[in-house]
């Protein structure tokens, strides 16, 4: 007695035929290199990055480029310059007094101990080189310097006085002795402008 078969039965018998079929035809040797393109494929991706966990204090450090280390040299060149300049500046003004100052405090010495000078405008007398609210301004000394036909060295300053009583203007000039080496007033003129007009000459050399 024969079999008989539903057509369900049928298509899924027809099904697996076909199936087994296509996986005779097909070639092994690309169902190996699938695998083995596979296989490549997870070794490449399980492989790990040999310096993904590598220390960083080993990384050397970048060196300095030439014209790096020029402008660091420009600037520490130019700061010790600074340096040496204030320092002169320091020592000019501080320990060597410049002439036109060592006048000045002469005349301004001679001012302040002359009786004609205060019975005019009073003491304390303080002196100060010019008309003005610049502190600067007032410890510069106008003055001229130069050398005569004899090789006499001179030196003219011209500066203010003020008291409480009273103001004026001084006009002095000054010589260095070539027999002694002392400095010697040529001439000290006080010309008292406040509280009344007045002239006064304190020193006036006459040569022996």
């Amino acid at each position: 007695m024969g079999m008989t078969l539903t057509p369900i039965a049928t298509v899924n018998a027809m099904s697996q035929l076909f199936v087994h079929i296509l996986s005779l035809a097909s070639p092994p040797n690309i169902v190996v290199n699938n695998f083995t393109h596979l296989g490549k494929r997870k070794d490449i991706s399980a492989i790990d990055e040999p310096f993904d966990d590598a220390p960083t204090y080993n990384i050397p450090e970048k060196p300095v480029t030439f014209v790096e280390g020029a402008s660091y040299g420009i600037f520490i060149l130019a700061g010790l310059g600074i340096a040496a300049a204030a320092a002169y500046v320091v020592c000019t003004e501080l320990i060597f007094e410049p002439k036109e100052y060592k006048v000045f405090g002469k005349a301004l010495e001679r001012i302040k101990n002359d009786s004609q000078v205060r019975a005019r405008i009073g003491s304390p007398i303080t002196g100060y080189g010019q008309e003005s609210r610049n502190r600067a301004a007032r410890q510069r000394i106008p003055n001229r310097i130069w050398t005569d036909e004899d090789g006499v060295e001179r030196i003219e300053v011209q500066f203010h006085i003020r008291s409480p009583h009273g103001c004026g203007r001084v006009y002095a000039e000054m010589f260095k002795d070539k027999v002694d080496k002392n400095w010697k007033f040529t001439y000290l003129i006080v010309d008292i402008t406040d509280p009344t007009s007045t002239q006064l000459m304190l020193e006036s050399y006459v040569p022996t």
